[in-house]
C-alpha cells in the first residue's frame, strides 16, 4: 500500500487551473521530490497534501485513509518551509518542544525527545540559545528538529535550503540525506535545484504548469527522458537542442545530445562549430561553440579543453547517446 496517494487530485483558483486532475502514490520510506521551474506548481501540490489548501477535486489518502477534508494538524504530517518559521522569543529547546506540548505528552517524554533528535542533528550545545542566536544553516536544522520531535507519518520539505549559501546548501543537503537513511521516513522534499533532485532522490516527479511530465529515479530521468521538457530540465549544463536539417539528418525531426556526450574532434566531425566561450571550472571546462548547421552546441570535458576562442572545430556525438523527439517534443524510442 502506498504510504501517500493522490486520487485525481487538483487545484482551482477562480478560473485558473493550478493542478490539473493527477494521480501520483509515494511509498514508504521513499524520499520523493518534486521539481521544475517556477509556476510549475510543486509547492502548491505539496500544500494540498499537507491541508494547508484545500483540493478543487479528487481525493488524498495517507496509508489508506481518505484525509482530504481533514485539518492540517490531524494528517500526522511535518512540514519544513523555507523560512525556518522558528519562534524568536523561544530557545531552540522551547521551540523544539512547542509541537509536543500542543498536544499534551509529558514533560519527560518532550525532554527525552528532544534531546535523542538534537543529539541526531548535532544541536545540543545550540538548546539554550535563541534563534538569532544562530546561522542559517544551525536554524534549518532546528526547524528540522522540530519536525522530527512529532514523529509524523512523512515529512513534507517546501525548499528548505533557497535561503543557504552554496557551501551550506551542500553540507545541509548530505544532513537531510543522511537523516532520511536513519530515520526511514517518508520524505517529500519540493525543489526548483535540479542537482538537488537529482542527489537526494529515490524518485523525482518532475513538473510542468500542474501536470506531471514524468516520474521516475533520477538515472531514468537522465538517461530516458520522456520528452524534450524533461530532457532539457533534467542535467547540468542543460541538454543540447538540435532542430532542421541536422536533426533530420539523424533521424528526428528534433535531436538531443547532452553536453558530456559530444566530443571535440578537431577537423573531422559531424559538425563544424566556432568555439565562442570557455568555462574553466577545474576539474571540467565547458566549451560553446557555434555550429552553422546545428547551433549553439555546448560541450562539457574533463579538464583542460585544449582549444582557445575562435577555434574552428569539429564535433560529433558519442555513439548511443542521441535522444530522438517527434515534432510534438515526444521521445522516440
Amino acid at each position: 500500500m502506498a504510504q501517500i496517494k493522490l486520487d485525481g487530485t487538483s487545484k482551482v483558483f477562480g478560473d485558473i487551473t493550478v493542478i490539473p486532475p493527477l494521480d501520483l502514490e509515494i511509498g514508504k520510506g521513499e524520499f520523493v521530490v518534486f521539481v521544475g521551474p517556477s509556476g510549475s506548481g510543486k509547492s502548491t501540490l505539496l500544500r494540498l497534501i499537507a491541508g494547508l489548501e484545500q483540493v478543487s477535486g479528487g481525493r488524498i489518502y495517507i496509508e489508506g485513509r481518505d484525509i482530504t477534508t481533514t485539518p492540517c494538524g490531524d494528517r500526522g504530517l511535518a512540514m519544513v518551509f523555507q523560512s525556518y518559521a522558528l519562534y524568536p522569543h523561544m530557545t531552540v529547546r522551547q521551540n523544539m518542544a512547542f509541537p509536543l506540548e500542543m498536544a499534551g505528552e509529558a514533560k519527560a517524554s518532550i525532554n527525552r525527545s528532544i534531546e535523542e533528535t538534537a543529539h541526531v542533528l548535532d544541536i545540543t550545545r545550540f538548546l539554550d540559545r535563541r534563534p538569532a542566536q544562530l546561522s542559517g544553516g544551525q536554524r534549518q536544522r532546528v526547524a528540522i528538529g522540530r519536525a522530527i520531535v512529532r514523529n509524523p507519518t512523512a515529512f513534507l520539505f517546501d525548499e528548505p535550503l533557497s535561503n543557504l549559501d552554496a557551501a551550506l546548501r551542500s553540507s545541509t543537503r548530505l544532513e537531510i540525506m543522511k537523516l532520511h537513511q536513519q530515520l526511514g521516513a517518508t520524505m517529500i522534499y519540493v525543489t526548483h535545484d535540479q542537482v538537488e533532485a537529482m542527489t537526494m532522490a529515490d524518485r523525482i516527479v518532475v513538473l510542468n504548469h500542474g501536470k506531471i511530465e514524468q516520474v521516475g529515479t533520477p538515472q531514468e530521468l537522465y538517461e530516458r527522458p520522456a520528452n524534450l521538457f524533461v530532457a532539457e530540465f533534467i542535467g547540468a549544463p542543460r541538454m543540447n537542442r538540435i532542430e532542421g536539417e541536422a536533426a533530420a539528418a539523424l533521424g528526428a525531426g528534433t535531436i538531443g545530445v547532452r553536453p558530456e556526450h559530444i566530443r571535440i574532434v578537431q577537423e573531422s566531425g559531424l559538425w563544424q562549430a566556432t568555439v565562442e566561450v570557455i568555462e574553466n571550472l577545474g576539474a571540467e571546462s565547458h566549451v560553446h561553440t557555434r555550429s552553422d548547421v546545428a547551433g549553439p552546441l555546448v560541450v562539457r570535458m574533463s579538464g583542460s579543453p585544449g582549444v582557445k576562442i575562435g577555434d574552428r572545430i569539429g564535433l560529433s556525438p558519442a555513439d548511443g547517446f542521441v535522444h530522438r523527439f517527434d515534432r510534438h517534443g515526444m521521445a522516440l524510442r
